[in-house]
């Protein structure tokens, strides 16, 4: 499979995601749109990962600048979990571990396929303070090593105006949970 958009769908693209960028300034307070779009026309298959974030309902949009590396951060932005990517379980490991019922797929897996990383609780949390985000899914991140050894996994959400985090059997899937990402260009 090629991951690299066509003329057309790139354009697209940036079209979409410059009304993003300038409609919800907030969350970029300070950032400068040609330079976002430089850099995205330079890496191609960062488009392409962005391309797939928004398919599955994503909405990626800038979150950031990392001075350090001079990239720019996008996260999934979606009100809610993105709808093309829920009812998954957790990794690789959990889907070959389940006997019947399995999902289609794993957070894990389709990030991977997508190019892009699964939230940090960290970001996860820094993503709440740009809005009010899953108040009725929740979204699996990124788990310790030493949780995910006993089988388990983390996911998130914001009920009550708090951001919780939980635990549930890597195994598991809900057609409530999906997760969100994270992509540096």
């Amino acid at each position: 499979m090629s991951k690299k958009l066509s003329s057309q769908q790139s354009e697209e693209l940036l079209s979409i995601l410059k009304i993003r960028f300038d409609k919800n300034m907030k969350r970029h307070e300070g950032l400068d749109w040609g330079k976002v779009e430089e850099k995205l026309n330079a890496k191609p298959e960062k488009l392409w990962s962005l391309n797939e974030m928004d398919i599955t309902g994503g909405e990626p949009d800038v979150v950031g600048y990392d001075e350090k590396t001079g990239e720019f951060i996008f996260y999934d932005c979606a009100t809610e979990s993105p709808k093309g990517r829920r009812s998954v379980c957790f990794d690789h490991e959990a889907l070959e571990a389940r006997k019947e019922h399995k999902p289609n797929d794993s957070a894990i897996n389709m990030a991977t396929e997508m190019g892009i990383e699964l939230l940090t609780e960290e970001e996860y949390r820094s993503l709440q303070q740009l809005g009010e985000f899953d108040l009725k899914t929740s979204s699996w991140v990124q788990t310790p090593e030493q949780i995910r050894k006993l089988d388990g996994a983390l996911f998130c959400d914001r009920r009550y105006n708090t951001v919780f985090v939980y635990h549930n059997g890597a195994q598991s899937y809900y057609g409530a949970r999906a997760f969100r990402g994270s992509l540096r260009v």
